[in-house]
């Protein structure tokens, strides 16, 4: 049995890597791929493997997905705000950096999940109502917190409206773009084209060049990052309509962390809200991620039992998926100055384009076109993109609000 086990989660973390690795390829997709399958082809297979399996490679993707984020300007769904400081870094010649300072915060995240997380189930289970109503809250004075630190305020308010509205738009189930149901992923083309696709247009206009990148290892204090990532993970992961975007938000509008502390704080905010929503599956039997969602379908209600052995298969894949990203994120830096970046971004444009086309359709690509300009337009004013949150962050509020 421990030896099926271990073997499981090997062979998760290497599903893992590349769902992380390869654009488009979402941990979701791949849930919803199982949970088809649990019911005919691998019905014969123990309920308990599938399990570990999702566990370990939705996990590692937390660890592996800031890599093309950070390399290729390609976000994931929960790795957008990556793309801000970490292309910054690699222009500088510290995509390395970049990438070890979210690992950095993702092992952090790891440990502290398993320290707090029966802490955690007695506080959130007493107080999960009043947090609900907290929220709201939350996200407006974060909202107010990023357009007020920007020197050209009414342009940085158009932006956030913008972006705000097309989020509305897409995540609406009664939108004129159809129902949620037929509309698949809308994530998917709207994150992309705010923070993925305007960001590689740009840099095939300017052929932007990249420098060698610096094999070292970053000096940067974690504990504020870590305490905003702490502070604001949990709640996201245990309410409707909030994820990893609008945790590190708050957590960053509470911690007020630096560029590079800012990273510390995305890498640990994605493995914590992906831990704390297997822990919200096990308290509230609500699901928060397509991992979590995967897991209920599969097994339904969690046991104390069933709990500790996701904790544990968290602990030894998080600590197996520090040092894998850290040999990818060399691996990568070293291979990054070798090839045409402007090749590169054209190629990368077009794999995106075609992934939103098959998970998304039509409808798709007209969200990915709308959401390209908004992202290029707000590069063009020069304010601050995580501005273009606003796309997650107007429809949470309303539907608290509402």
């Amino acid at each position: 049995m421990l030896i099926e086990i271990i073997l499981t989660i090997l062979v998760g973390i290497c599903a893992g890597c590349i769902t992380g690795l390869i654009p488009g390829i979402h941990v979701n997709l791949i849930g919803v791929f199982l949970i088809a399958l649990s019911f005919t082809l691998l019905s014969s297979i123990n309920p308990l493997f599938l399990v570990i399996f999702i566990v370990a490679m939705a996990i590692t993707h937390t660890f592996v997905d800031f890599i093309p984020s950070v390399f290729l300007g390609c976000p994931d769904t929960d790795t957008e705000l990556s793309i801000l400081p970490g292309h910054q870094l690699l222009k500088k010649g510290q995509g390395y950096q970049a990438i070890l300072l979210t690992t950095y915060g993702s092992l952090a995240a790891i440990f502290i999940l398993i320290l707090i997380s029966y802490p955690a189930i007695f506080i959130i289970s007493k107080t999960y109502e009043l947090i609900k109503i907290l929220i709201p809250g939350l996200l407006i004075l974060a909202s107010f917190f990023i357009i007020s630190t920007e020197r050209k305020r009414f342009p940085a308010f158009f932006i956030f409206l913008l972006s705000g509205g097309l989020g509305i738009l897409v995540l609406n189930p009664n939108n004129i773009l159809g129902s949620f149901e037929a509309f698949k992923e809308p994530l998917l083309p709207l994150l992309t084209g705010l923070f993925g696709a305007s960001n590689l247009i740009l840099s095939i206009k300017n052929k932007t060049q990249i420098p060698k990148q610096k094999i070292q290892k970053p000096k940067q204090k974690i504990f504020k990052p870590l305490l905003g990532a702490l502070i604001a993970s949990p709640i996201c992961s245990f309410l409707p309509g909030l994820g990893s975007g609008q945790a590190a938000i708050i957590g960053n509008t509470l911690s007020r962390s630096d560029k590079k502390g800012f990273l510390i704080l995305l890498g640990a905010t994605n493995t914590l809200v992906m831990g704390f929503s297997f822990i919200s599956l096990y308290i509230i039997s609500k699901t928060r991620t397509g991992a979590a969602a995967a897991i209920k379908e599969i097994l339904g209600i969690l046991s104390p039992k069933i709990l500790i052995l996701i904790l544990i298969t968290t602990l030894i894949t998080g600590i197996i998926s520090f040092f894998l990203t850290k040999n990818l994120a060399k691996f990568f830096s070293s291979k990054i100055t070798k090839i045409n970046y402007t090749f590169i971004s054209s190629a990368t444009l077009t794999i995106l384009f075609i992934m939103v086309l098959l998970v998304s359709n039509f409808k798709g690509i007209f969200i990915l076109i709308t959401s390209t300009l908004i992202g290029i337009q707000c590069i063009s004013l020069k304010v601050k993109r995580t501005l273009m949150m606003g796309c997650l962050m107007i429809p949470s509020i309303l539907l608290y609000l509402f």
